[in-house]
């Protein structure tokens, strides 16, 4: 039997940076080949967000969600979403207990630290907005009574995104929930190779991830990105990528003003990852189209053309300057009436 966890209440940066190369690790012990990917996975939980992983079936979605809640010791949930699933299927209900001559509440699987909703996209849209309160307010609502849910939470969804038949899109409110949309792709031939390799060394299927951390553990983490700074210049960088994305074209309906917040808070985890206490604008630019790309709708005539959101998302981001961000200390003299760069917390 392994012994508890014990963390510290107040994590530094350098702390914090070294317990998410530790979940980066176990978690690349089971999905082998998109460290990349994990990483802005990972950088979305630290900001207290959540993911739509959306790619091929086979890909190590549903094994990433398992692996980061075994990593981040939180209560792991799977839902299978399908056409028949109910909203209290999700939340919970009030079931009647003849012991007590009573209804007592009996908690969904919505309620746990990481919730896989797998396949979204294959629940009609009474059921996927069953899943709205719980993203934005971290609390469900039953027949007039509001139940908190665990903290942390985070829901981990996926979709397919080549098969139609049978299957309901994410409206534009509910892919706006999400902080980042992260598609994971093929691996190459050696990648493949390794995943076969380590399913015969292993003998069998399942494999089982130690703890990093613990719930207690990701909380201080979180606590820890939130007092990471961000340069005036670098979040009015956010700001103006936001703005671009609905002048654009191809775009009949761009990123709201959630979308620059998702591009300032998934910043802001992946630095701390990076082992930084402030945000740089080479943070916004590897999470631009992770969390972009899903909240640009295109217009009809782009199917002819053949363009994505991907590919619009990354036209934004190539075609707004980058702000020469200047590191904290640098610049200015501070005295005399002198100033250095605002910075927001």
């Amino acid at each position: 039997m392994s012994e508890p966890i014990t963390t510290p209440t107040e994590l530094s940066v350098p702390e914090v940076a070294r317990l998410a190369a530790d979940v980066l690790d176990g978690v690349g012990r089971a999905v082998v080949g998109k460290r990349r990917e994990l990483e802005l996975v990972l950088a979305a939980i630290l900001a207290g967000g959540h993911v739509l992983l959306e790619d091929f079936p086979g890909l190590g979605k549903t094994l990433a969600a398992r692996s980061f809640a075994q990593t981040l010791g939180l209560d792991f949930r799977r839902l299978q979403f399908t056409p028949d699933l109910l909203p209290a299927d999700v939340t919970g209900s009030f079931v009647f207990d003849q012991r007590i001559s009573d209804f007592e509440f009996r908690a969904g699987p919505v309620f746990a630290g990481l919730l896989l909703a797998d396949e979204i996209n294959r629940t009609p849209p009474k059921t996927q907005s069953a899943l709205l309160e719980a993203m934005q307010e971290h609390q469900v609502t039953v027949e007039g009574t509001t139940f908190p849910l665990p903290d942390p939470f985070c829901v981990l969804a996926t979709a397919n995104p080549v098969e139609y038949e049978g299957t309901y899109p994410l409206p534009e409110a509910q892919l706006d929930r999400f902080l980042l949309r992260v598609p994971f792709g093929y691996l190459d031939a050696d990648g493949e190779w390794l995943v076969l390799a380590r399913r015969v060394q292993r003998q069998r299927e399942e494999i089982t991830l130690p703890a990093v951390t613990d719930a207690a553990g990701l909380r201080a983490m979180r606590r820890c990105v939130e007092r990471v700074t961000v340069e005036e210049s670098v979040g009015r960088y956010c700001v103006t990528l936001a703005a671009t994305s609905r002048t654009r074209p191809e775009v009949q309906v761009g990123a709201s003003p959630r979308g620059a917040l998702a591009l300032l808070l998934a910043a802001r985890g992946l630095a701390v990852l990076r082992g930084r206490d402030y945000v740089v604008p080479e943070d916004v630019k590897d999470v631009g189209v992770a969390a972009l790309a899903h909240r640009l709708t295109l217009r009809p005539e782009t199917w002819m053309q053949r363009v994505s959101a991907d590919q619009v998302a990354r036209v934004v981001l190539d075609s707004v300057p980058v702000p020469a961000s200047r590191l904290p200390g640098d610049g200015e003299d501070q005295g005399e009436g002198r100033r250095g760069p605002k910075v927001v917390r």
